[in-house]
């Protein structure tokens, strides 16, 4: 649904930190999209050169952006900045490696003014590799 340069021109964040290659479904509470983790990512260079694994920090983020992506794209927050607020519940239940492609599966469950909350899975081969409650803000 959204490509690369489309979500550039939703997300402030750039190279080396924008995390979302892909969006690919878009609803009025609910957003898909995809990272594609390879092997060249600056962060494997030092976590951990022998046994290469994503920082689960990244992962959060990961959500994060593609849940900015839902909020950026509504007309009344475009060109704002959307801060991650607070994250709940969160687990990690899989490495996620070189190779790998995150599936984020992010549903919005509260919208209130410029404060809102997300439920949000990560899943590599429909398998869940985390999981967490995402708060969100958007600046004034």
């Amino acid at each position: 649904m959204l490509d690369i340069n489309e979500i550039q021109k939703v997300l402030p964040h750039r190279y080396p930190f924008l995390l979302v290659d892909r969006i690919l479904e878009l609803s009025d509470s609910k957003i898909v999209g995809l990272k594609n983790v390879s092997a060249n990512e600056y962060f494997f260079q030092g976590h951990f050169p022998e046994f290469p694994v994503m920082p689960g920090v990244l992962i959060i983020e990961t959500m994060a952006q593609v849940g900015a992506v839902w909020i950026l794209g509504r007309p009344e927050f475009a060109g704002k900045i959307a801060f991650l607020a607070g994250v709940d519940n969160v687990r990690f239940r899989r490495q996620v490696v070189p190779g790998d492609q995150l599936r984020i599966e992010l549903e919005v469950i509260k919208l209130r003014g410029r404060i809102g909350k997300a439920r949000a899975q990560a899943l590599v081969d429909g398998a869940v590799a985390a999981e967490a409650e995402i708060m969100f803000a958007i600046n004034e």
